[in-house]
């Protein structure tokens, strides 16, 4: 079973809106109780892995990337142990394929301080 799982990458215009999920299961992540941080990064072509937002698990008050602050939303849903990323007015350099990660050592925009990777979705923004 893939610990982490993203869906909701696509092609959009610039000026658009796309909402990607990231669905967390397994022996470690689906354990009822325990707390983590979940986060998105993404990277675009010849371009290092970066940090876009990160919220824990059960809620509170999400950090975001200076580059995307105003316009994406990151929330979870405990029910469906699930994260979200909602981007708005999307732009041509958010072009990249975007990563769910889990880090158990508290909130970081360190890539390298994450435990666990999705497989990581697609995101075009067209001009």
């Amino acid at each position: 079973q893939v610990p982490l799982v993203e869906a909701g990458g696509g092609l959009v215009q610039a000026g658009g809106s796309l909402r990607l999920s990231c669905a967390a299961s397994g022996r470690t992540l689906g354990r009822t109780f325990l707390d983590y941080v979940m986060a998105w990064f993404r990277q675009a072509p010849g371009k290092e892995r970066e940090f876009v937002g990160a919220i824990s698990r059960f809620g509170g008050n999400p950090n975001y990337a200076d580059s995307v602050k105003g316009r994406f939303t990151i929330s979870t849903d405990n029910a469906k142990n699930t994260l979200y990323l909602q981007m708005n007015s999307l732009k041509p350099e958010d072009t990249a394929v975007y990563y769910c990660a889990v880090t158990f050592r508290g909130t970081t925009t360190t890539s390298t301080q994450y435990d666990y990777w999705g497989q990581g979705t697609q995101v075009t923004v067209s001009s």
